[in-house]
Formats: C-alpha cells, sequence, structure tokens
C-alpha cells in the first residue's frame, strides 16, 4: 500500500481513468445548474443526469470526475462518527451505453491494487453484489478471481430513487483489521457491509440497467450505464493509516490552526473537544465552497443550511474557549489544502472572508439577542409556575432567531428548567415536510426514451451571420416516433442537416421563423427550437404543407424577432461586467433569459442595491452602446480563452472548442449564443426592476431599443398626467409643486393631530373621572372613541403623567376590529400585576390575542361584540390575583 497525499489520489484517479478513454469532468459548482430537485449537488452523478436518461448525448460516452458534494441530512453525526461529513469529494467513473459490469470491474479492481496506483493488498479487499446479480458475481470470481469468501450477498445492493434509470450495484470494501473491530464475534452487522468500523466502503459500482417505470415496473434500458463513486476522504484515511477521516491531511491543517486559535484545547486529549475541532473543520470546508460557488447565509433554502453550518460551528468554537469571530480565519487553510483541484477558493479568498467574518459577527449579536428573549420566556414560566420549555418555544427560538438548541438547553438547566425535546421534533419534522413539498412536483431524473436514441444525424448551426439557409431535411419525429413524411396540420420535430434557427440555450430563447420548399411557398411554421439529446437543433412545426426526409428547404428566421433578441443578449454580457465594476468581483451570474422583449439576469450579491449602484450600473452600460464598440465573435481552445480573460458563464459545460464573446475588450465572456456586431444597434439600456430573488440572489431586468423607447414615452406620459393633477406649467415643475403639496400636507395633518389631542384630552377628562377600586387596587377600565393605538397611547401617557390609577385598560372598535390596551403602574407591578398578564386574559374575549411589558401591553381582535365583557373581566382578574 503506497502513502499518498490526498492531492496524489484525486489526480492518480483522474489520470488512470483518462488513460482508459474517460474525458475529464472539471467539479461542477455545489450550487445546481436548473435542477430544483436538488438543494445541492450531492454526488458525482448528478451532474451527469442528462446523459443517464439520455436526455443529452455526451461528446466522449467515458467521463470521470472528482466532484465536490454537499449532503445535510445527518448533520448531527458530524464530528461524532469517523466519516460523516457535510462536504465530501466523490470520485466517479461513468459509461453512458458503453462499457459495462466486466470493465467497470475489472479497471476498479486494477486501481485499488495495481502498485502503479493505490497497491492495496487484495486479500483486504471485499466485495458485496445484489444477490441476483449473477453476471457481477462471475465477473469478481472468474475474472477478478476472488474466493467465496470474499464475495457477500446483499439484498439492499439495489441503486433505485424511484422512476428513471436504476440497477444492482457491487461495494468495495476494505478490512482495517481487528484492532477497528467495534463488535462483538457473532453480532450480525460484523461482516463486510455491516455496520461497524472495521470493514471500510469505499467505492460503489452502480449497473444502471433498468428504466424504473411510474407505474412500479422494471424494463431494461435501451442504453446501459455505469455509474461509480468512491469517497476520496475514505481511501486517503486508509492510504494514510488514520483512525478516521479527519486525521487526514484533508483536515489536520484546519484543526491545527482551530488549536493555535482556541489556545487551551487540543486535538486527541479529550473526546467532547475532539468533536468541535472535527465539527468546525468540517463545516468551514462546505461553508467556504458553498459560498465560493455563490450561495450565500440566509432564513431559506440553501442559505439556512449554511446559516446553520456556521452558526453550529461558532458554538463550538465558544466550546473551545474562541468567543470571537474565528472561522473566517479557516478560508485560506482550506484554499491552502485544496488549491491544486479547486484554486476557486483562494481566487475568492477576500469574498469568502467577507461573508463569513459578516455572518460570524451577526450571530455574536443574535447570541445576545436570543438570551434575551429566552431569559423573558423563562421568567413568564416561573410567574405561572411551569418548568418545561416547550418545543414550540425552542423551534422559534431556533428558526426564527437562529439561537441554537443545545444552547437553549444549556440554559434551561441552568435554570432548573426541562425542555420539550419531542414538541422541538414535531415543529421542525413540519418545517421538513414544507421544504419537501416545494419540491415534490420536481423529477428527479427522467426516463430514457428510445426516440432519440443513437440518432447522430449531423446539423450544422450556421445562424450566427445570417437568417436564411438551404437545409436538407434529415429528421421528422412524431412523440411516438421517426417518420418519413409529415402531413398537413401535424406538429412535428425536425432536423435538417444545417440550419440558421438558434436552438433555446443559455438563457437565451429560440428563433422563430418560417420553412419554404424550393417554390417559394410556406409549408411549415417554426414555433420552437430546442436541442435533441446529440446537440443538433430540434425544430418544432406547424407542418401547413407535406413534408419529406430528404427534401430541400429553405429556413427563414424571423429577423425582427431575432434583432431585439441579439440586443438584449449582449446589453447582458455588458451588465454583467457593470454588475462587477459597481459590486465587486463576487456579483457572479446565477442564471438569466434573454427573449425579444426584454432580459433578466440574476446574479449573487448579499445585501441591498442602492439607487446610487443602479444608476452607475445603467449609465456605464449606456456609455458602452455609445462608444460603438465592436463585438467580436472567435472560436479557440478553453486553455486560450481563459488566457484571454475570458469569463465563463454560471452552471455553464464547455468543451475543448469554446466561442469568446469580446465587446470592445470591456466585456469578455465564453458564450454560444447570438450578438450584434457593434453595441451602437442596441440603442438604449433601460433598467426597470432589481429586486432580491432568493438567498443572496438578486435579479435585474432591463429593456434596450424599441422596448427602452416605448417604456420611457411611458414615463413621460405618467409625468405629464402629474403636472396636469400638480398644476405644474412646466414637468420640470413637477418636484417642486409636489413638495409644496407635502408641506401643506404636514402641516394640515399637525392641526389634525392638535385637534385630535385636545379631543382625547377632553375625553380623558370624563374617562379618569370613573375610577373602580379593588382590594386597594384602583382601575380605570373604559371603551373611548379614538381612531387608532397611537391615540390609545396618548391617553395611556396621561394616565401615567396624572397618577389616575394602578391599573388602566382602554378599548375600541373600528371596522370590524378591536384594539385594547392595558397598563400598570411600578408599585403595582412590584405586587405581582402585569399588564402582560393582563392583556392575555382579556384579549380571548374580544377574538384576539395580544402580549408586551409588564407596565404596558396591547392586543387585537375580531370580535367588537366582546369588548364590554373584556373591559368588565378587569375587576374580575385583579380581585383574583389580590
Amino acid at each position: 500500500m503506497r502513502r499518498l497525499s490526498s492531492n496524489e489520489v484525486r489526480q492518480l484517479f483522474l489520470d488512470f481513468f483518462e488513460s482508459k478513454g474517460h474525458k475529464v469532468e472539471p467539479s461542477a459548482s455545489l450550487v445546481p445548474f436548473e435542477d430544483p430537485t436538488l438543494l445541492w449537488i450531492n454526488s458525482g452523478v448528478a451532474t451527469l443526469k442528462k446523459y443517464f436518461d439520455g436526455s443529452v448525448v455526451p461528446e466522449n460516452p467515458r467521463i470521470t470526475n472528482a466532484q465536490k458534494s454537499i449532503r445535510t441530512n445527518d448533520i448531527e453525526n458530524v464530528g461524532k462518527t469517523a466519516r460523516h461529513h457535510t462536504l465530501f469529494e466523490m470520485l466517479g467513473n461513468f459509461s453512458i451505453g458503453e462499457y459495462f459490469k466486466e470493465e467497470a470491474i475489472e479497471w476498479a479492481w486494477e486501481f485499488l491494487t495495481e502498485e502503479k496506483w493505490l497497491g492495496l493488498d487484495p486479500e483486504k479487499l471485499y466485495v458485496t453484489v445484489y444477490p441476483e446479480d449473477t453476471d457481477a458475481k462471475m465477473i469478481w470470481k472468474e475474472k477478478i478471481g476472488l474466493t467465496d469468501d470474499h464475495i457477500i450477498d446483499v439484498a439492499d445492493n439495489f441503486w433505485d430513487i424511484g422512476a428513471g434509470p436504476s440497477g444492482p450495484d457491487s461495494e468495495i470494501f476494505y478490512d482495517r483489521g481487528e484492532a477497528f473491530n467495534d463488535l462483538a464475534e457473532n453480532d450480525p452487522e460484523n461482516y463486510p457491509g455491516g455496520e461497524n468500523e472495521r470493514w471500510l466502503e469505499i467505492w460503489n459500482l452502480v449497473f444502471s440497467e433498468f428504466n424504473h417505470k411510474p407505474d412500479g415496473t422494471y424494463e431494461p434500458l435501451p442504453n446501459k450505464n455505469i455509474d461509480t463513486g468512491m469517497g476520496l476522504e475514505r481511501v486517503v484515511s486508509i492510504l494514510q493509516d488514520a483512525p478516521t477521516n479527519f486525521e487526514t491531511d484533508l483536515f489536520m491543517p484546519i484543526i491545527e490552526k482551530v488549536q493555535a486559535l482556541s489556545g487551551i484545547k487540543k486535538y486527541g486529549e479529550n473526546a467532547t473537544d475532539d468533536i468541535s475541532f472535527k465539527v468546525i473543520a468540517d463545516h468551514v470546508r462546505a461553508v467556504s465552497f458553498a459560498i465560493g460557488d455563490g450561495a450565500l447565509p440566509s432564513n431559506e433554502g440553501r442559505g439556512y443550511v449554511l446559516r446553520r453550518l456556521l452558526r453550529r460551528a461558532v458554538m463550538h468554537g465558544k466550546k473551545l474557549g474562541i468567543d470571537k469571530a474565528f472561522m473566517f480565519k479557516l478560508v485560506p487553510v482550506v484554499g491552502n489544502i485544496m488549491n491544486s483541484h479547486y484554486p476557486e477558493i483562494l481566487e475568492q479568498e477576500e469574498f469568502i472572508v467577507k461573508v463569513i467574518k459578516n455572518e460570524e459577527e451577526r450571530f455574536h449579536e443574535t447570541i445576545n439577542d436570543g438570551l434575551t428573549i429566552l431569559n423573558e420566556r423563562i421568567s413568564e414560566l416561573k410567574v405561572n409556575g411551569e418548568k418545561t420549555i416547550a418545543g414550540s418555544d425552542i423551534f422559534k427560538l431556533y428558526d426564527t432567531y437562529g439561537f441554537p438548541v443545545e444552547l437553549t438547553e444549556e440554559f434551561a438547566q441552568d435554570e432548573g428548567f426541562e425542555v420539550d425535546h419531542e414538541g422541538f421534533e414535531i415543529e421542525m419534522t413540519a418545517q421538513r415536510d414544507r421544504a419537501r413539498a416545494a419540491r415534490s412536483g420536481e423529477k428527479s431524473m427522467g426516463i430514457q426514451t428510445k426516440l432519440f436514441a443513437g440518432l447522430n444525424d449531423e446539423s450544422l448551426f450556421v445562424g450566427y451571420n445570417k437568417t436564411t439557409a438551404m437545409g436538407i431535411l434529415a429528421v421528422i419525429a412524431t412523440d411516438e416516433a421517426l417518420v418519413t413524411t409529415a402531413k398537413t396540420g401535424e406538429q412535428v420535430r425536425l432536423i435538417f442537416d444545417q440550419t440558421p434557427f438558434y436552438a433555446e440555450m443559455g438563457g437565451q430563447i429560440a428563433d422563430k421563423g418560417i420553412i419554404k420548399d424550393t417554390t417559394g411557398k410556406i409549408v411549415a411554421k417554426v414555433t420552437d427550437v430546442k436541442k435533441a439529446p446529440a446537440g443538433q437543433p430540434l425544430h418544432t412545426v406547424e407542418v401547413l404543407e407535406s413534408l419529406t426526409v430528404g427534401e430541400t428547404y429553405k429556413l427563414e428566421v424571423d429577423e425582427t424577432l431575432r434583432n431585439k433578441i441579439t440586443r438584449n443578449h449582449t446589453a447582458t454580457h455588458l451588465l454583467h461586467q457593470a454588475l462587477k465594476d459597481i459590486l465587486g468581483e463576487h456579483a457572479n451570474q446565477a442564471g438569466s433569459l434573454v427573449t425579444q422583449n426584454h432580459l433578466r439576469f440574476d446574479f449573487t450579491h448579499f445585501g441591498q442595491i442602492t439607487q446610487k449602484e443602479l444608476n452607475e450600473m445603467e449609465q456605464i452600460v449606456n456609455e458602452k452602446i455609445w462608444e460603438s464598440l465592436p463585438v467580436v465573435t472567435v472560436e479557440t481552445e478553453i486553455a486560450k480563452a481563459k488566457e484571454m480573460g475570458a469569463m465563463a458563464l454560471f452552471g455553464e459545460k464547455y468543451g475543448d472548442l469554446v466561442r469568446v464573446v469580446n465587446v470592445g475588450d470591456y466585456s469578455i465572456e465564453l458564450c454560444g449564443g447570438v450578438h450584434v456586431s457593434n453595441t451602437s444597434e442596441i440603442g438604449i439600456f433601460k433598467i426597470i426592476s432589481e429586486s432580491g430573488i432568493g438567498a443572496g440572489v438578486r435579479r435585474i431586468e432591463a429593456v434596450t431599443s424599441e422596448a427602452a423607447y416605448n417604456l420611457l414615452q411611458t414615463e413621460q406620459k405618467r409625468l405629464n398626467a402629474v403636472a396636469d393633477l400638480v398644476k405644474a406649467q412646466q414637468t420640470q415643475d413637477v418636484v417642486t409643486k409636489v413638495q409644496q403639496l407635502q408641506t401643506e400636507l404636514k402641516e394640515l395633518q399637525k392641526e389634525n393631530e392638535s385637534l385630535q389631542a385636545k379631543l382625547a384630552s377632553d375625553q380623558a377628562g370624563d374617562i379618569f373621572k370613573n375610577v373602580q377600586e379593588v382590594n386597594g387596587i384602583t382601575i380605570v377600565s373604559a371603551e373611548v372613541d379614538v381612531n387608532d393605538m397611537n391615540q390609545l397611547r396618548q391617553l395611556a401617557d396621561q394616565w401615567k403623567q396624572k397618577a389616575v390609577s394602578n391599573v388602566l385598560t382602554l378599548g375600541f372598535s373600528k371596522d370590524g376590529k378591536v384594539n385594547l390596551l392595558t397598563a400598570v403602574d411600578d408599585a403595582t407591578i412590584k405586587k405581582g400585576f402585569k399588564a402582560g398578564d393582563l392583556i392575555k386574559t382579556i384579549a380571548p374575549l374580544v377574538g384576539g390575542g395580544g402580549g408586551g411589558r409588564p407596565d404596558m401591553a396591547q392586543a387585537g381582535g375580531k370580535n367588537p361584540a366582546g369588548l364590554q365583557d373584556a373591559l368588565a373581566k378587569v375587576t374580575e382578574w385583579v380581585n383574583e390575583k389580590k
């Protein structure tokens, strides 16, 4: 067995499969691209689903990758077990309809056991197989030479996630020896494949050979696939003879840095402290990579996951004696460990550090806020003689305020309180169910279709510089089959040997247009164009006259529509660079839409965007338009494109040859879309909206050219209408006129408030005369004629200034709603009377609820008929309290 670094293992794996004809795919972003079924990329195959379900045909059917992944379904186990992680790397090799079980098994064995590669002892390797998969068992026995005692049947060895590709799998285990045997000899889990520490699963080979149909039945796949996954962290722990994954070079530099920051705690000396070290080392990796890929902390979705990971790590830092923000100091350590394969951490170090530090500092404030709320709740419970903090209260602190559950428990115990774990779990389960329901309508992976399988007819897109072309019709497809003719009235999909029609891609919508025969007669209307699995433009058409495979047709794109689209697309590139100029390099694309009517650009950014910043962006884009910059597109190798400084767009996969769109050396991006030849063609650019659409993602919508002109015309008409309303002679006088009206309105409001105060004062004189006394406590309880809670509070202020009584209750009803206010003076509070308790007693009588401080509280309700009962209840409450 060779002792290798994690970087060496990763590279050896990729080199091995590249030598077997596989294309090395770079790790995709952790944030899924156009896949609403996933919160995070959670496996190596997650980014390749389009190949497995046949919706896209890869350039090379053999693929290998090292894919960063995040799973948070069992976050509570991180740090407590040897191998649970949030972020991990999955090394995988994949075959899309090409090689199958024999090659997958033989290559796995070769990589694991040959001295040139990992050099593991074959005697220490065991495999599990699906009992009905006799082929895999035969290969392991006859081709590899494993004995029966090294091959174990396991009924669970069948990979199935519902509708879509599925099949048996074969797992490979490494025997770490008796020193790691944590079970009794007769324990049913004491075998390769069981839940134990001795036999460590390192690789899973999935033989995807069936379609799991929606009706629950299975049928053979048109194309059988191979999907394998080997956990880097696990393999490295074996090669570095580490007790757990955490004692490897992937984690120890982080742990050593945490030790230095703590100054008082050492890893390996205390099991409880070790958990904290492990949690921090694990979580900072996940958070650093996720932020680098565009996710930002928030209260929803993946942003909520990040916030939870950060806060969990901070709390473990407190257990190690670290009371200040510290996680941000670990980012460079993570970057240095992973730099050979993931340079993005060090490249974005400044931004990642800024986000983490900001979140840590906010959390320290949150801890203080949460403690205040928790103390208030404990005080209320003590007054009521209760000794348990409800699960709903724990969940509210956790979910709304980000206050850690373990901290709530710690403070509860210090105060002699129990915690309602069961109630908390019920709330958490309900939240998880809501999250799952939000995504339940989406398919995880499509069912393979035979219709376009193996359809490799070449089709060349020639529409970058022209909108008409002659094309030979190569394919006609109905929903069920490939046919040779299409009849009038049918809707079919067509592939030509060449086409000027752009297929929807990269956010740019498809072209529309018409198809003519050689006589000039219109024979079809093109309504949409998408990519076929092998990449050909697939035209959806309404057939007007019969079409025949092999015939030549004239394809004409709607040029007016195309021009509008290209203007918006090039404007999107200018906007992207302007965003970076104004907000910073972290403002990366997170999605886009380019239509003939408008453009929409989503980007990563934490915090609000000011109107000043929007104005500056808009100004920059327009200046570039007016500079009449040339738009030059070249096709080159990906390495050369990067040398040119070309910016890759979010989530896109690029081949060896790419198109680089250079807008006057201002914006240089990789893009397969269609663009104007000069920025002057865009005319004018106008932002119409900016908003936040999710966790750390914002959206700008804008228009150009004719749409921008129409928008400005509409705005001008509105301004003219306002000028008429405010009696302005010219539109430039509108602001002055509006300011005058605002001044007049404020003066009238002051006059009105003065009158209202006088009326309230007059009313107070009458109300405060009616003072009741119960057991030595004086009470004023009355319905008043006021407009809002503000006037109610004014009456309460007068009551307090004049020391009218010990207890005050006022109420009014308006528009079917009721408002109540209670107040108690300081001397009476000391006797145990609290305004908050009183309001909670009487509010239900008006169909509502409320709360507040001991000296003042308020409530609202929807039952005006109960107001008099609520006011009458006050004397009864005082009498009972006494």
